[in-house]
């Protein structure tokens, strides 16, 4: 082969992305990867660690979590049980708190801001499917979650893919979040809807 061939070589394997890299960037790939398949067996085995121990296990629960998450499991307040893809591509700020139940499919980015409060069975997704029943036998696409800081999320809501909340917001229990809600608002409903601005009087 001569130089020029060497180089269109390494220009072609430069451009190739890993599954994992199409994951990320919210393009069609293939969940049966064995990177993927890999990193979701480690997360899994994480959360089951995690949901097996006991109250008094608090450094045990913190030192999974830290392991599990891209940041913030060194504050996370976290009551068991809990679940998600990957756990890598969920970015948590100060003392983010989850009641029992929660899930999040983070094949794509979730970032939460800080002191956010998620209800129980609250669940976040970011995996999605293509419409196209051929396509969806063997290829997934994901979009990112992104919540400012201060969120309430009440018990059972939904967020979707794509989907990013204000900072300051309410979320009313059994939302189903399919769209952008901004900051200071309280929202509810399936799909879920503005139904006020949050005001300096709102005490209770």
């Amino acid at each position: 082969m001569n130089g020029t061939g060497k180089t269109a070589c390494v220009q072609v394997s430069r451009i190739m992305k890993t599954e994992r890299e199409k994951m990320l960037a919210g393009e069609l790939y293939d969940a049966f990867d064995l990177e993927l398949v890999a990193a979701r067996e480690r997360a899994r085995d994480l959360c089951q660690d995690l949901n097996a121990t006991r109250e008094r296990e608090q450094d045990i629960r913190r030192g999974i979590l830290t392991k599990l998450f891209g940041s913030g499991g060194d504050s996370v307040w976290m009551q068991p049980p809990f679940y998600c893809d990957y756990g890598s591509n969920v970015y948590l700020g100060d003392r983010v708190y989850f009641n029992f139940n929660c899930v999040i499919l983070d094949v794509c980015e979730v970032r939460i801001g800080a002191y956010c409060f998620f209800g129980p069975a609250v669940q976040i997704y970011t995996a999605s499917h293509p419409m196209n029943s051929q396509l969806r036998r063997n290829q997934e696409f994901g979009k990112p979650v992104s919540i400012g800081s201060d969120v309430w999320v009440g018990g059972g809501a939904i967020i979707c893919p794509g989907v990013t909340i204000g900072s300051k917001t309410v979320i009313g229990a059994g939302s189903v979040v399919t769209k952008d809600i901004p900051d200071r608002v309280v929202a509810v409903g399936n799909p879920c809807r503005v139904l006020r601005e949050i005001t300096e009087e709102d005490h209770g």
